[in-house]
């Protein structure tokens, strides 16, 4: 179950729920919306970071921070956090899926648990956490769901890797759910960033590899989350951020997959197996 900070009382400003907050766009995210007035619920599992997170917007932007230390990959952690949230008194007007890591070795080489565990928070946590905030928003009028999927849900796969599979499921899942909501003045974005600055790739043992690839294919997490949230306000289906990446996903809609994959850099086919998009050890993108 997850723990939850002392309660305190929230202000009135309206509330943003982050999940992999404890790092990288995630935490990118807190303090953009943070500077935006909104309160935040953060959760990921490090509670030590989001603590110091909590901290820091407050000083910076007197923002009030619910800390829901949390395991994603555990099938009743997104229950237990909309219970806490609900708990505090909180309506969720924002919800950034932001969870999501990689793992290393390849399909056959690791054991079920271990992929059973991932797909909990890839596919099961994201999807269920939106399911139960979502009816709320719909009721208020007003809301925004932005789901921090990868541009590896448009790129050729890297050999044996769930990963790019489970964000094709986000990708595709975000825009549908987008269409259902139309008209409730609720907007769902799927957010596709590719290469992003954050721990993910040190994490993951590939920073080595990663940092043979070309400095245009790089982006900062700030600059992915202020393309988010433009997107979230605009109601756009899919936010590709980034030149780079929008000719990339572009040229991997047209080209035979065939050419792709051969057009592919080797750095990410054979280093990077699960890393075709930003993520983080700590279930949140890192």
């Amino acid at each position: 179950m997850p723990s939850q900070a002392p309660a305190r009382e929230l202000g009135p400003r309206p509330h943003a729920l982050v999940t992999g907050a404890s790092a990288g766009i995630g935490r990118a995210f807190a303090c953009a919306l943070a500077a935006r007035n909104y309160n935040l619920v953060v959760t990921a599992r490090r509670a030590d970071r989001l603590e110091e997170l909590a901290r820091d917007l407050r000083d910076r932007h007197a923002t009030e921070t619910l800390v829901i230390a949390a395991d994603l990959a555990e099938p009743d952690a997104p229950k237990a956090i909309v219970d806490n949230v609900r708990a505090a008194g909180i309506d969720v007007a924002y919800l950034v899926n932001n969870a999501g890591y990689g793992i290393r070795e390849r399909f056959l080489a690791t054991d079920w648990g271990t992929h059973a565990r991932f797909l909990r928070v890839m596919v099961d946590s994201w999807l269920e956490l939106t399911h139960r905030l979502a009816p709320a928003m719909v009721a208020n009028g007003h809301g925004r769901i932005v789901n921090v999927s990868s541009l590896a849900s448009f790129a050729p796969e890297p050999p044996g890797s769930l990963y790019p599979a489970a964000k094709c499921l986000m990708t595709s899942a975000s825009r549908s759910l987008r269409l259902s909501l139309l008209g409730t003045g609720v907007h769902c974005t799927a957010l596709c960033p590719g290469f992003t600055y954050t721990e993910f790739h040190d994490v993951l043992g590939a920073r080595e590899a990663m940092n043979k690839l070309p400095k245009l294919m790089w982006q900062s997490a700030d600059d992915v989350v202020a393309a988010g949230i433009k997107g979230a306000e605009r109601n756009t289906a899919v936010v590709i951020p980034g030149a780079f990446n929008k000719f990339a996903a572009v040229a991997c809609r047209f080209i035979p997959y065939a050419l792709a994959h051969r057009m592919t850099p080797k750095a990410i086919l054979e280093e990077s197996i699960t890393s075709a998009g930003p993520g983080g050890a700590d279930r949140g993108k890192a």
